[in-house]
């Protein structure tokens, strides 16, 4: 829809005023890899020529961009014998034209570590320089390492559109309490209104901090062996706000 390959049913979508369709040089606005696919026949080298020629591009721009990429010594091979890997960091180089937008689905698919670790950093520089990126992806713990917002969808609804920090600091942190008078300590907290949950000989204990529960530990003389905190992470927060929407779901 962002890029008129789709009807929207409603709303509006522009790059600095203009829609996708009207814009006079839409290589250098909006980059978007929909699909790792390339044709086989092709070597990666012409493949970016055919794309250079088709945006407009100086065809110099070629051998920087396979350079950036890491595809330099691929750049004469046949894209039929690529790895989906390969085929991806292809993909990414069609993004010659230097766009002031980026849109990209799953782009570290088929990525190996090294090659995900380029592709964030890419990204994270691309923006540092002004650039936007508009990022689909189901592998929540990636995102988590480079985005700044999340627009959650589950069931063609909207579920949430704000930073990372504001949907992950919707869930209270949880402090976990290790203590052999566990039972003592729980009866203590649940009277201060906490929820507090049991597992052995620890508490869970959600909606505070600490240092409450340490001072009501030591107000009470309650022996404490460990006090730790741990915060809810993204994928937690994201796979709560889709359970109810997610079409298929493991028991």
């Amino acid at each position: 829809m962002m890029v008129g390959l789709t009807r929207r049913g409603s709303g509006d979508v522009r790059y600095r005023g203009d829609h996708y369709r009207d814009l006079k040089d839409p290589a250098r606005t909006v980059g978007c890899v929909l699909d790792a696919r390339v044709h086989p026949g092709r070597t990666a080298r012409d493949h970016l020529r055919a794309t250079a020629a088709l945006s407009g591009v100086p065809a110099g721009r070629v051998a920087q961009v396979l350079a950036e990429v890491g595809l330099e010594t691929a750049a004469d091979q046949r894209a039929g014998k690529f790895s989906l890997g390969m085929r991806q960091h292809l993909a990414l180089a069609a993004l010659l034209g230097d766009p002031q937008v980026l849109i990209l689905d799953e782009p570290s698919n088929g990525l190996d570590p090294d090659g995900i670790r380029w592709l964030r950093h890419h990204l994270s520089d691309f923006a540092t320089r002004g650039g936007t990126v508009f990022v689909s992806s189901h592998l929540i713990s990636e995102l988590s390492m480079f985005a700044s917002d999340l627009v959650v969808i589950g069931g063609g609804r909207l579920l949430a559109a704000d930073s990372v920090g504001a949907i992950t600091g919707r869930h209270d942190v949880a402090v976990v309490v290790e203590t052999p008078q566990h039972l003592e300590l729980a009866v203590l907290l649940v009277a201060q209104g906490f929820v507090v949950e049991g597992a052995a000989d620890r508490l869970i204990v959600r909606g505070t901090t600490r240092s409450v529960v340490s001072q009501i530990a030591f107000d009470h003389g309650i022996h404490v062996l460990e006090l730790t905190v741990t915060a809810r992470s993204l994928e937690d927060s994201l796979l709560d706000m889709t359970r109810s929407s997610a079409e298929f779901a493991a028991t």
